[in-house]
Order: structure tokens, then sequence, then C-alpha cells
């Protein structure tokens, strides 16, 4: 999961841009503000500290400020002609402000050197920068707008092409002879061979590191990076489509809890071995909310055993689930028989256990030592242990995901913590049933002040509670992803003056709410307090909402459910590692000799 959540760790940045109108503000002040740090610098005997500082200012936002805002504007208009994607105004005017703080930053680094050593380097030192501006704009747009090479070229070279006309224009019309005494076609020259050697430098390096993506996976990084931002940013499906071409089809379990009246079905408890990722509204992350709006009834849609190999590649995969549930509820067999819930533990490792006549619930947690996804393997192996052991039919394995911890990872066979589990379910006792099941509902979702900034996703706080034989245990649900360590226990603590005997605090882990903030955003980051007296709440409202019940459950197949894969999911992430890894040594070599072969050409080459 660290992959996936650290890259949407990214997205804050992408939706916190300033607005529109500061960036203008912004172009304006610090063009006026360079402009008259470079008049001074060069220090003028004919001219004033006061006409410096007002003839420099009005220099600096006609050459670098006027050109950045035309850019940044044009530049959004022609990419939508285009049909690019990602590019609002207040990026596109972004992009302009870093561009020309570059240049800014260059053009003053060579008045300095010019003052120190009576040189004449301010148009030399502006070409420069115009040329790594240049390159700059070329690599953000062609990764980002998904509009190709060439077009990108082209359009990457209009703010530059504005810096030299309006640095001409201002030499023209103010006769500026000490700053400019250059010869247009030398100038012309310059610029045309040092663009040329950056472009190639991009072009190649572009090329290096899309290939093995486009080898192995058959899509572009460049496309992959361009339907990823346009997600974040604009909540687009087009990320879907880039997960259908690399996706595969598995078969995996949900399991089912359901209590009904004589009315009908009152709860449904779901445990799919179906992971709710990858990000935002991409593919599963928000599956708990989506399948649980495809009932009419309370139901609960927690999570099973299982990984990021198991992302739906797109919400449509989603209805096989719900085909799946409504099969199995068909093939329910429903008693009033069910057993008290108890704790069982071997080191590390806590499993809740409740049967239900021939049937058993296990909720697994390793609060409060931390743990992420339990891997499908190592769920399926405690299903038929548990079936075996108890002599059930069958066997419903929830992972809790109830405390992060950022130093531990997913539950994968070989791991300690499989035995522990598996050592758990050893210590089972069929314990005695009793006829006579109630259980009471209540939700809150959808909340104002308790939202996904705060780690809690559509499907807000859930809670059943089941009697059975005198004792009342609640089932708590967040639609979060993961907790924050610690705060189960806390739960546990502040309720336990309220009329119930044993609980458990889950997690969905939805990924929905990891657009918002950083890559996990646990629940109980923040406002554990209203949290904490909003489940309170909700407790009390299910104990007014119990009645007698039957249960059932049903653990059945879902086919055919395109996800990420276990393959396609190892071959992305080692991709992508394998290009990080290929790029910290190829940038700095094809940069660094770009940058230099055209620094000694813009600064060595002979005024004709």
């Amino acid at each position: 999961m660290s992959s996936m959540s650290n890259v949407a760790g990214l997205s804050k940045y992408i939706r916190t841009f300033p607005k529109t109108r500061t960036l203008i503000f912004s172009i304006i002040f610090i063009s006026f503000i360079a402009g008259a740090l470079i008049f001074l610098i060069h220090s003028m005997a004919d001219l004033t500290i006061i006409e410096e500082i007002l003839y420099g200012g009005a220099f600096g936002f006609g050459v670098f400020g006027i050109s950045s805002i035309m850019s940044g504007a044009i530049s959004q208009q022609w990419i939508s002609s285009m049909k690019g994607m990602n590019l609002k105004m207040k990026h596109s005017m972004l992009l302009s402000l870093i561009s020309m703080i570059i240049l800014i930053l260059i053009a003053i680094i060579g008045s300095i050197i010019s003052a120190i050593f009576n040189m004449d380097l301010l148009i030399n030192s502006i070409l420069f920068g115009c040329v790594l501006i240049f390159a700059f704009t070329i690599f953000v747009l062609w990764s980002t707008s998904k509009l190709g090479f060439v077009k990108s070229s082209f359009i990457s070279f209009f703010q530059p092409m504005i810096v030299l006309a309006m640095y001409i224009v201002t030499f023209v019309l103010g006769n500026v002879d000490s700053i400019l005494n250059f010869g247009i076609v030398p100038l012309l020259i310059k610029i045309v061979v040092a663009g040329v050697i950056l472009l190639l430098a991009v072009y190649s390096f572009i090329k290096v590191i899309e290939s093995p993506m486009q080898k192995n996976l058959g899509i572009g990084l460049l496309d992959l990076v361009s339907v990823f931002i346009s997600h974040l940013n604009e909540g687009t499906d087009s990320l879907e489509s880039v997960f259908e071409e690399i996706g595969e089809p598995i078969d995996t379990l949900v399991g089912i809890l359901s209590f009904k009246t004589k009315d009908g079905i009152k709860a449904l408890f779901l445990s799919p071995c179906v992971h709710p990722g990858p990000i935002g509204s991409a593919g599963g992350s928000n599956m708990p909310t989506i399948l649980g709006n495809s009932f009419d009834h309370f139901t609960m849609v927690a999570h099973g055993p299982s990984t990021h190999d198991f992302n739906p590649v797109s919400t449509n995969e989603l209805k096989k689930i719900e085909s799946s549930v409504k099969e199995g509820l068909q093939n329910m067999n429903y008693s009033e028989k069910a057993s008290k819930f108890v704790r069982y533990s071997k080191e590390n490792a806590n499993i809740g256990v409740q049967f239900f006549n021939d049937d058993l619930v296990l909720l697994c947690t390793f609060a409060p030592y931390g743990s992420d996804d339990i891997e499908f393997g190592v769920g399926l192996s405690i299903m038929s242990q548990s079936k075996s052991h108890c002599n059930v039919k069958n066997s419903v394995v929830v992972d809790c995901h109830n405390s992060f911890n950022e130093e531990k990872g997913r539950v994968l066979p070989g791991n300690p913590e499989v035995f522990q589990l598996m050592d758990t379910v050893e210590e089972i006792e069929c314990l005695k049933q009793s006829n006579g099941i109630k259980v009471g509902c209540s939700e809150k979702t959808s909340l104002k002040n308790l939202d996904k900034n705060h780690g809690i996703g559509d499907s807000g706080i859930k809670v059943m509670i089941i009697e059975v034989d005198g004792q009342k245990t609640a089932y708590i649900l967040l639609d979060s992803n993961n907790m924050k360590n610690g705060f189960r226990e806390r739960i546990f603590e502040e309720i336990e003056d309220l009329a119930i005997d044993e609980l458990e605090v889950m997690t969905t882990d939805t990924h929905s709410v990891n657009t918002l903030s950083n890559g996990y955003n646990p629940v109980g980051t923040s406002k554990q307090e209203e949290i904490i007296k909003l489940i309170r709440e909700l407790i009390n409202e299910a104990i007014d909402d119990m009645e007698d019940v039957k249960a059932g459950v049903f653990v059945n197949r879902i086919k055919g459910l395109k996800t990420f894969g276990p393959n396609n999911s190892t071959e992305l992430i080692s991709t992508i590692s394998s290009v990080v890894a290929v790029s910290k040594i190829m940038a700095p070599i094809i940069f660094i000799l770009a940058i230099l072969f055209a620094f000694i050409w813009i600064f060595y080459y002979p005024v004709i």
C-alpha cells in the first residue's frame, strides 16, 4: 500500500494551487522587483536611485512580467484547443510564474557577475534562462498534458519568444545602450542551437524512462502520469481506462452475514475479499459506499483479506460483487441460534469469534501492534483452518484494519503474523449457542464536520449491535483507510459506561480518502473527540433499534472480477521502481551535459 499511498500524497499539491489572480499579482510584483534590482546592480551613472528603481521596474515588468502573463493565458487556450489534459488557467499561470522566476534568477546572477568583473553578460544570461525554461516547460507539458512531444515543444517556445521580443522592443523604444548592445542575428543563432541541445536532452530522457513501462505493460509512462493527475484534479474516469488495459480477471470470495425479521432483511454485514483501491474514486476505491448503496437495507461493507493486487480496475466491476452477494442471499439458511462474542489471542494476533448456527465470523486484528492488509491467500488459509477446526460450513474472515503503523507492512505468506493468526484459530473453542438473536442498527453518512479531510469517507460511521444470551456486542465500522494507532483502544475506554458488553472497531480501508491528505490518512489523526461522541450516539440509537432476528451466513465466489492482479500489480510497482532507479542515473548525466553544452555555446559563441 505504501507505493500507492505515497503517490496519493502528491494530490494535496495538485489541488492546492493558488488562485489565478494571486499568481498574476505575484508575476507583476516579482518582475517589477527583479527589473529594479537588475538596474540597481548595473548602477547607471545617468540615473538616480529612484529612476533606476522605476525604469528598472518598468523594464522587468515589460520583459519578464508581460511575457509571463501572456504565456500563461495563451498557452492554456492552445492546450485546450489541442485537446490536452490537466492544464487549467491557474496551472498555466503557475507554470509561467515558475519559469519566470528561473529566468529572473539567472538574469540577476549574470548581472552580479557583470558588475563584479565589468562585463556585459545580461543578454547571454537571459538567453540561457530562456533556453532552460523552454526545456523545463516541454518536460512539464509533455509529462502531464498528453499532448505529445511536437505540440509540447511548440507551446513551450512561446514564453521564451515573447521574453526576447519584449527585450528587443524595450531596447528599441528605450535605447538602453548600457544594457543591450547585441545583434539580433547572433542572438537568434545562439538560442536556436542551445534550444535544440536541450530539446534533444529532454526527448532522450523521456524515451529512456518510458520504454520499460511500454515494454512490460503496454502503456506509456506519460499517459499514466497524465490520466493520474487528471483523475486527482478533475475526478475523471480516464485512469480506469488505463487500468482496464493492464487488468486481469480473478476469482475471489465475499463473506455475507445477513439478519432478517419477519418483514425481510434488516441488516447485512459483508466482507468482500476485494481491495477498495487504488485511489480517489478510481476502480474500487469507494467500494464500501457504492456496494453498500446497492442494497435497500442497512449494509456494512467491512474489509476482507485482500491487498492492492485485488483492486478492481473500474467501478463497473463492483456490480459483480453485488451480484455475488444477491446470489448468496438466495442460498442463505437462517437460524435463531448464535453464540456470544469471544476473543482469542496468540502473541500479537487477536481474533473476535462469533458462531451463527453452523457458521462462523472471525474479526482479525493486530491492534495495538499495527499491521496493513492481510493478503487473500492468508485469509483463505484462515477460512479453511477455522472451518476444519470448528466444523462449520462457512467462515467469514474480516481484516479489521484498525491499527496503523507505518513500519508494519502487509501480512503476507511466510510472515510471523500468519502463524500467529493460525495459532489463534487453534485456540477457538466450539462455543455453546443459544436460541434468540436481537440486532439493532444505526448510521451517520456524509458527515459535514467529519469528512475525507479527517479520514472518513462517504459511508461515515455505522454501528450494528448483536445481542445473544443477554450479551450485547457492538460491531463498529468507520469508512476509513486504517486507524491511528491507539485510537481503537481509546474508543474502547470511552464507551465502557454504555450498555454493551463487547465491541470491535473496524475500518473499510476505503481509498477514497487518500486524495485530500497524506498517503495514508488514517482516521483518528484529528477530531477524535467528535468521532467518539458520534459513536456513543450511534450505539445508543442501535440499542433502541433492537429487535428479534434470524441470522444467516454464506461465503460466495465472485467470478471473473477484473483487478490489477498479482502479476500486473507487481509488474507495475517493479517497473516504476526501475524507472526511478534509471532516472537517478540518467537524469544528471543527460541534463548536466546538455546544460553545460548550452552554457558554453551561449556564453562563448563569438558575436557576429
